[in-house]
């Protein structure tokens, strides 16, 4: 006769065996144009920690912080591919610091056969009759009031008043997406011949793009002063909804929090450590975006010991 007890054993063992054990998990919810690079992140991460798994939820970076700040969903960790959605939404009622990780270049998609455009002649090019472009919303994806930014400034460089009203109007709302990882499925299918988007999705998707230089680009620290020229106000853009928020012109910055009630702060913390090592910058740079080189620190308060450790000689603290 079997004993009592057995069958509840033999299920935990099996459960172990099995990795039921292993039941930790870090919940990221991140930009869409961070899906891919954090995925290789994720991998390398589990494949160090094998009693953690890394799940991911994607959406534009305003959406992201919305689901925590509004609607209640509270991740383990946010990653946004603008810091300023963290310090306008985020800071200090749900996160009180942040880290910036990476950066980017605001670049056009470009349809296979259409017209291979460069830094000196975009402008012209995407004026022409019969071109189709597609951008992000700005309400819910940065790649999208970053747009409206390139657009500003492409006109202040040329000293063309009315250019970027021009430039914005020869994209219709049918070409609007939510985000900006949308875009790519349309010049991927041939529906448009240019979107806007980030050198890291062209990269990672294989796909031509269209430099646009980097004094309009939001890449190049060395233009911070030029690109604060910008800015773009979007309406009903707080937690409250009512309302507006104010985005400037910066160099692109990527950020990642935990928030205060993550539910799983100390896998959080660890993943954060592992994005910022050589291994987790190495990830990310394997799927285009470009490492921050020297790790920066913000928001209201200092980042917990543990990530603060792991980068302190190179960072720069609240």
């Amino acid at each position: 006769m079997r004993r009592a007890g057995t069958f509840p054993v033999a299920l935990a063992l099996l459960l172990a065996a099995c990795g039921g054990e292993r039941a930790r998990t870090v919940t990221i919810y991140n930009a869409g144009s961070l899906a891919v690079p954090l995925a290789a992140a994720a991998r390398a991460f589990e494949r160090s920690n094998p009693g953690v798994r890394v799940l991911q939820e994607s959406s534009g970076s305003l959406e992201a912080a919305r689901k925590l700040t509004e609607l209640g969903k509270v991740p383990d960790v946010l990653a946004v591919a603008d810091e300023a959605v963290l310090g306008e939404l985020v800071e200090p009622a749900h996160a009180g610091w942040h880290v910036v990780f990476a950066t980017n270049a605001m670049v056009l998609l470009r349809r296979p056969d259409a017209p291979a455009l460069d830094s000196t002649d975009w402008v012209a090019g995407l004026l022409a009759p019969g071109v189709r472009i597609a951008r992000a919303e700005p309400a819910l994806d940065p790649n999208g009031y970053r747009t409206l930014m390139v657009l500003q400034l492409a006109e202040l460089e040329a000293g063309e008043p009315g250019l970027a009203a021009r430039l914005l109007a020869a994209m219709p709302p049918r070409y609007v997406r939510p985000k900006e990882a949308e875009l790519t499925a349309l010049v991927e299918a041939g529906e448009v011949d240019y979107a806007w988007s980030y050198r890291s999705i062209a990269v990672e998707r294989g796909l031509p793009h269209v430099a646009l230089g980097a004094a309009v680009d939001l890449s190049d620290p060395a233009h911070a002063a030029g690109y604060a020229r910008a800015s773009v106000r979007l309406p009903g853009a707080t937690v409250a909804g009512g309302d507006s928020i104010e985005f400037r012109g910066a160099p692109i910055a990527y950020a990642a929090t935990i928030p205060r009630s993550a539910p799983n702060p100390e896998d959080a913390e660890a993943f954060v450590r592992f994005l910022l090592s050589p291994a987790g910058q190495e990830a990310i740079a394997s799927k285009g975006l470009v490492p921050a080189g020297t790790v920066r620190f913000g928001g209201p308060e200092p980042p917990p010991a543990a990530v603060r450790g792991a980068v302190a000689p190179a960072a720069s603290l609240p």
